[in-house]
């Protein structure tokens, strides 16, 4: 049986970690796990309250879990997925002042193979509700990578633009293949 790793994408909002989870489950045949977060937002027409949060945490675990039950089943031997659980703790953090989530989120971050820690260079585009600016972008995208690098996460940064940016993520990727 094959044990599937999970590749976290994890970066402040606008940093296309949809569009690069989508091209690398395709690029290495295997599975994506989308945002729950979006999906929340789309079902409830608005962003979620501080004590929405925690569900919006455990439902992207959930999703995760049904994703690599499904790697299990099926043979796949990556799951790519569209932000980690981190990334709700620290928004919860930036927008709410609540730390509660981080505890939990620091024990799940470990559960990923590698992240991509996906950087803010690319244009920010607002779709929404769901993108709050570059200045909120920034503070986020400084937090993501203060964590990653004093919890010693395994983690690749990722930049660039279009191709370039899916190679980069490509190769960052092959590093746990070696």
């Amino acid at each position: 049986m094959v044990m599937p790793q999970l590749i976290g994408l994890i970066g402040a909002e606008c940093t296309g970690k949809t569009t690069l989870a989508q091209a690398l489950a395709t690029h290495f045949d295997g599975l994506w796990v989308p945002e729950f977060l979006r999906t929340f937002c789309q079902q409830q027409g608005r962003t979620p309250r501080m004590d929405e949060q925690g569900f919006i945490m455990r439902s992207q675990f959930d999703l995760e879990e049904q994703l690599l039950a499904q790697a299990r089943h099926t043979g796949c031997a990556l799951v790519f997925c569209d932000t980690t659980l981190l990334l709700t703790a620290i928004y919860s953090a930036h927008y709410f002042a609540d730390t509660s989530l981080l505890d939990a989120a620091h024990a799940m971050q470990r559960r990923y193979a590698l992240s991509l820690v996906l950087r803010p260079d690319i244009s920010w585009e607002p779709d929404g509700w769901l993108r709050d600016g570059v200045p909120a972008r920034a503070a986020v995208d400084a937090q993501v990578l203060h964590l990653m690098q004093t919890q010693r996460y395994p983690h690749i940064q990722v930049s660039g633009v279009g191709l370039q940016r899916l190679q980069a993520a490509i190769l960052a990727v092959e590093t746990l293949r070696i």
